[in-house]
């Protein structure tokens, strides 16, 4: 059960209560740190991503779970909480679990965060330093790394530091090989979208062709044809709003089309660059469209517009949804 910011936390000290009386503790205040009367949470973190596929096995959440359960347990750890972010990077940190664990961490309702190692708890050096050197000590949590015996009960690791380093140097090798693969595959002609354009859906068992998806293809059309009426992105965008057709996040999420789905906010409304960003699709006409993007490292989460000579198109790749002399 999620902890509220406004519930009165009970006075768990024998006699506090008299004490305290008329003084009710909030999450978040410094007195009831100080007093200790909190009842704080342990925290067992898994994380796995695909960067992690070469030691799925010795990786795996079910894995991490027993290594953790198993220390927690052995070592008088509990109550404790099991939370884990499956198909996250340790690069990201708005990861789903760990953000809930920082949120806690920060309203002082944690006591130990254990992970099996501190690859789980987050790749990069500068951003594991500041959680496990500042935050943590901080709102006093005390962050274990089993497999890397840390314990910050026992002090300093001076291995620490070289761990995060190790790991946060694993990332930028692994972004490099990977980067060089998806150019090779780019340049061949082979889509490197990860997401198929809205109007398309991944072939199932051949995720590297994709067929169109009827419903979507058919909204598809029908904006094609209602700017060939002269009718404008704009005008567009508030026709499709006012009849309540999903947009395209929202569409794709609901779908399963989005692996991982998106928060979507308001699901039926459209707005004009989404509009034009589909009048401007050469996808539509059953052409591949490599390296539209680009991002400036492994660090960089913002995708930014190539430019136009970087960028490659393969021509009748895939089914065609609208042809050039339909509009």
């Amino acid at each position: 059960m999620r902890y509220n910011k406004n519930i009165h936390y009970r006075l768990l000290a024998v006699g506090m209560e008299d004490m305290m009386k008329g003084q009710p503790i909030k999450q978040g205040d410094k007195s009831a740190k100080q007093a200790g009367i909190l009842t704080k949470k342990i925290y067992l973190y898994a994380r796995l991503s695909q960067e992690d596929e070469q030691a799925r096995d010795s990786n795996s959440i079910v894995n991490q779970r027993s290594i953790l359960t198993k220390y927690a347990e052995e070592n008088s750890l509990t109550p404790y909480e099991f939370v884990y972010d499956d198909g996250y990077s340790g690069t990201d940190w708005e990861r789903p679990a760990f953000s809930q664990i920082i949120e806690d961490v920060e309203a002082w309702l944690v006591s130990t965060v254990v992970v099996k190692d501190l690859s789980r708890f987050g790749r990069g050096y500068l951003k594991v330093g500041f959680y496990s050197e500042i935050l943590f000590p901080k709102h006093d949590v005390r962050l274990i790394a089993v497999h890397d015996n840390v314990d910050t009960d026992l002090g300093e690791n001076d291995l620490a530091p070289m761990v995060n380093l190790f790991n946060e140097w694993y990332v930028k090798s692994t972004s490099r090989k990977v980067r060089a693969i998806i150019q090779a595959k780019g340049k061949s002609g082979e889509r490197i979208a990860v997401v198929p354009k809205y109007g398309y859906r991944k072939i199932e068992n051949d995720t590297g062709k994709i067929e169109i998806d009827e419903e979507s293809a058919a909204v598809v059309r029908r904006i094609f044809n209602m700017y060939a009426n002269g009718i404008g992105a704009k005008g567009i965008a508030m026709a499709l709003t006012s009849e309540g057709i999903r947009n395209p996040t929202t569409y794709k999420s609901k779908s399963g089309i989005l692996k991982k789905p998106r928060p979507t906010g308001t699901t039926t409304y459209w707005n004009a660059s989404t509009v034009t960003g589909i009048l401007d699709a050469q996808e539509y006409l059953g052409h591949t469209v490599n390296f539209k993007t680009y991002s400036k490292s492994y660090k960089d989460k913002k995708s930014r517009k190539n430019a136009p000579q970087n960028v490659m198109v393969f021509e009748n790749t895939h089914p065609a949804i609208i042809d050039v002399l339909c509009c």
